[in-house]
């Protein structure tokens, strides 16, 4: 259970600051119907706290899901309750997915509604905890709340997102990780 997750969190915060990293990334979970959401984003604040003490220099960085089954964190509301629940506020950040955001119902597909996206996350969360972001196109469809990564230009969302982020100041340095794999337009 509960002390389980917490000793692998711990484990792999350990390991990233053995290492010399300074984020671990991590998905925030499900609450499985057996505890309502408030109390589960709760716990994961808990669980964070927890961790933070206990390690030095690593700050947790949060994944946006895609709203899978009952997955925790999929709703910029979901992010910055976890992240009001931290006492260490310099040491939380998230890492923002750009398939899980559009299969949770963020639209990221025209200039416009990109721009809305990102000022509502600002708005919510703020964009000083964005510490990294996934770069992949969806396989899923719009508002779906499946997680179906896809190479960039193809499935569903479009190329607007990336060229926002390309624009947008406030994406750059930090880190942009492809997760899809297609190397025959990597290049390009």
């Amino acid at each position: 259970g509960l002390a389980k997750s917490r000793d692998a969190f711990l484990d792999e915060m350990k390991r990233c600051e053995q290492l010399g990293l300074c984020y671990l990334n991590f998905h925030p979970g499900s609450h499985l119907k057996q505890i309502p959401e408030a109390a589960s984003l709760k716990l994961v604040s808990e669980s964070i706290n927890w961790a933070l003490e206990r390690s030095e220099g690593v700050t947790a960085v949060i994944e946006n899901t895609a709203g899978q089954g009952t997955n925790l964190g999929w709703s910029f509301e979901h992010l910055a309750n976890i992240i009001e629940g931290v006492e260490d506020k310099s040491r939380v950040g998230i890492c923002f997915d750009t398939c899980h955001a559009f299969a949770a119902g963020y639209d990221l597909r025209t200039a416009e509604s990109c721009a809305a996206v990102f000022a509502e996350f600002d708005r919510t969360v703020g964009f000083h905890y964005l510490k990294g972001m996934h770069i992949n196109g969806a396989k899923c469809t719009f508002g779906s709340r499946v997680d179906r990564h896809h190479s960039l230009r193809e499935g569903n969302l479009g190329e607007a997102v990336f060229h926002h982020i390309m624009n947008d100041d406030r994406f750059d340095r930090i880190p942009l990780i492809l997760e899809t794999i297609d190397e025959s337009i990597w290049g390009e």
